[in-house]
């Protein structure tokens, strides 16, 4: 058994291969294709834009995604910081106001004199003796 390659195939390959010579104005079809070469060319070449190129683009989009999300949590937890703040003023100020409200209740309870101003100003109450005179 004789198992030798094909040589013919490749020398007259090689010699029927002629250098190209074409004029200066070609068509945009045929210059494209001379610039960029056939599409096995490219496949074969890796395409026409370089792969460090697309590693670069992927991972300029991946740091700006990450920027783009930092910043966002960012912002988000400055302005719970802001609530948060406005609602501790806010529950410092109810609880003043709880403890003014308390102290007036325990001398109401207690003290007469404020349980006698407290009904003549809110309930508009006189003694039995005293005379009133409305002036408009």
């Amino acid at each position: 058994m004789n198992k030798v390659a094909n040589s013919f195939w490749t020398d007259t390959r090689l010699t029927t291969q002629q250098p190209v010579t074409r004029s200066i104005a070609l068509p945009a079809r045929e210059l494209s294709r001379e610039l960029i070469g056939t599409r096995a060319e490219v496949r074969r070449r890796g395409g026409i834009i370089p792969s460090w190129a697309i590693f670069m683009t992927i991972m300029l989009a991946t740091f700006a995604l990450c920027m783009t999300v930092t910043m966002r949590t960012h912002a988000e937890m400055s302005s719970a910081g802001q609530r948060a703040a406005q609602m501790r003023g806010e529950v410092e100020s109810l609880r003043n106001s709880n403890e003014s409200l308390r102290r007036e209740v325990g001398r109401l309870r207690s003290d007469p004199h404020a349980i006698e101003s407290a009904a003549r100003t809110r309930l508009n109450m006189v003694r039995p003796n005293e005379i009133v005179i409305p002036v408009e």
